[in-house]
């Protein structure tokens, strides 16, 4: 059972991501995960049959920067962000440096014409670095619902 300062800890770095997205500081989402991580988004379908690829696939916080990179100098896409809405965190396994989390999500998206959608919903799973301040994600599954992924998809979840 993990004690409430490690749970506030989690709860934090997860709620601080969010914003993160949401604010569009892109820059500094690669802040929130360890040199040494694992960025995926796939498929519910995908994630049950043990694949391991995605719709975006990144293996270090070096990739996760460079995916930033690309999004604001390169890519080209109609302007839109995010609001996200995340469920409480469940912690459901946690060995002193290691918790495992889930969390559920719905992600709308704002286009900049004022429309609003419902994008994503899904699930986080999360393997977050608890050993040290701050605490970072070693592992951010982003577990779609649905198989179909809009295009638009560029802006990380």
């Amino acid at each position: 059972m993990a004690d409430d300062k490690v749970r506030l800890g989690i709860h934090e770095l997860i709620a601080a991501y969010a914003d993160c997205i949401d604010d569009d500081r892109l820059e500094e989402w690669p802040d929130f995960f360890a040199d040494d991580c694992r960025y995926l988004v796939t498929d519910r379908a995908s994630h049950e049959a043990g694949l391991k690829h995605g719709i975006i696939y990144c293996a270090s916080r070096g990739m996760l920067a460079d995916r930033v990179t690309t999004l604001r100098r390169v890519l080209m896409f109609e302007a839109h962000r995010y609001r996200h809405l995340v469920g409480p965190t469940r912690i459901l396994a946690l060995d002193g440096k290691m918790a495992e989390t889930r969390s559920n999500f719905f992600i709308a998206r704002v286009m900049h014409s004022g429309e609003t959608s419902l994008f994503a919903t899904g699930r986080y799973l999360d393997r977050i670095d608890v050993s040290r301040q701050p605490y970072r994600f070693t592992e951010r599954l982003v577990v779609l619902d649905s198989q179909k992924i809009d295009t638009l998809l560029v802006i990380p979840l």
